[in-house]
C-alpha cells in the first residue's frame, strides 16, 4: 500500500512539473500580483479565436509582449474576451468596469478592467 500511494505521489509530482503555466512576457499568470489588470481581445488572422493581451502596469517594448502565451511562447487563443475575463477568475481577479478604445475612425473595441478580489 506504502508503495502504491508512492508512485501515486511521484506521478502527480511528474504530471505536474509538465503543467502548462500561462505567462505575459515571461511572468507566470500566478506571479502577477497587482489590484488591477486590463485586458483586451485581438482577433487572430486566420481562425475565429482571439489573442488575449494582458496589460497589469508592466514595461513594454513591443505590443506583442502583451500577449497571454503557454509554455512553448505560442500565444494562446480563447474563444471570446469574456473566456479570458471568466479565465482570469481563477487567478482571483472579477470584472470590475468595461471601456471602448477606438480602433480607427470607424471601430472600437472592449477594453475589460479587471479588480483582485
Amino acid at each position: 500500500m506504502k508503495k502504491l500511494i508512492f508512485a501515486a505521489a511521484l506521478t502527480a509530482c511528474f504530471g505536474l512539473s509538465h503543467a502548462k503555466a500561462q505567462n505575459v512576457n515571461g511572468v507566470k499568470l500566478t506571479d502577477i500580483h497587482v489590484d488591477y489588470i486590463q485586458i483586451l481581445a485581438v482577433k487572430s488572422f486566420l481562425t475565429d479565436k482571439q489573442w488575449i493581451a494582458l496589460e497589469h502596469g508592466q514595461k513594454v517594448n513591443d505590443y506583442s509582449e502583451l500577449y497571454i502565451r503557454d509554455d512553448n511562447d505560442k500565444k494562446m487563443e480563447f474563444n471570446s474576451a469574456i473566456d479570458a475575463v471568466n479565465k482570469m477568475k481563477a487567478y482571483g481577479y472579477e470584472l470590475l468596469s468595461v471601456y471602448t478604445e477606438q480602433v480607427d475612425p470607424s471601430s472600437n473595441r472592449p477594453v475589460y478592467v479587471l479588480k483582485r478580489k
